[in-house]
């Protein structure tokens, strides 16, 4: 076993020097929620703001007070997306890789290893947009990530958490393909369900018995 080791990040790990390392997944799928809320949902909430604008008092108008919030949010939401996208420094794992690059933890790396207790675990090493505990995808820039980041397999490395320090044993660094949530339209936004807002009450031919 290699002698074990404590290593301060470098200043490109941390997060900061505007680039936002990302999985090629992880960068679809911001995307796909910028379409998203360009695309379907803002233009769906625009025209039910209209409409509530329409029927009179907008300062106690509730849909047209609700809608222009939910715009501001919508607006939020996609210049930061609009960001992250244009910063995104695409890292493929399953990229060929050779030497150093291919034996040690690098972003993109998918990493087994072993606490003090002997208990296993295996995580991957993903960007901060895509982060998912329960596919066991954590940020480089996170205590752990930082940890992982440059060992290799029977390296002893120290991770300072919250909670205290722990000593990890590196059982095995492996490049493969980084399975991604893909993104998918939240079942209540206004472009998922969208009706006429006019529409409140069916007209008398919808309720009309049929013969």
């Amino acid at each position: 076993m290699r002698k074990g080791f404590t290593r301060k990040p470098q200043a490109q790990e941390s997060g900061t020097g505007g680039r936002n390392y990302i999985t090629p997944g992880g960068l679809q799928r911001l995307k796909d929620e910028h379409q998203f809320l360009l695309k379907k949902d803002r233009p769906a909430v625009t025209e039910m703001v209209a409409w509530a604008a329409s029927n009179g008092d907008r300062s106690e108008n509730a849909d047209y007070q609700y809608g222009k919030r939910r715009l501001r949010q919508i607006d939020a939401r996609i210049r930061f997306l609009t960001k992250r996208i244009e910063d995104a420094e695409v890292v493929d794992p399953e990229a060929p890789r050779s030497g150093q690059a291919k034996a040690k933890a690098f972003f993109g790396a998918t990493v087994r290893y072993a606490n003090a207790a002997g208990e296993e675990r295996e995580v991957s090493i993903v960007g901060t947009d895509e982060v998912d505990l329960s596919r066991n995808h954590i940020s480089f820039v996170s205590p752990l990530g930082r940890a992982l980041m440059r060992s290799a397999a029977d390296d002893s490395v120290v991770l300072h958490a919250p909670s205290g320090s722990e000593e990890l044993t590196i059982l095995e660094v492996r490049y493969e393909r980084i399975s991604v949530e893909p993104f998918r339209e939240p079942p209540g936004s206004e472009a998922s369900g969208k009706r006429d807002p006019r529409r409140d009450s069916p007209d008398e031919d919808e309720i009309k018995p049929r013969s």
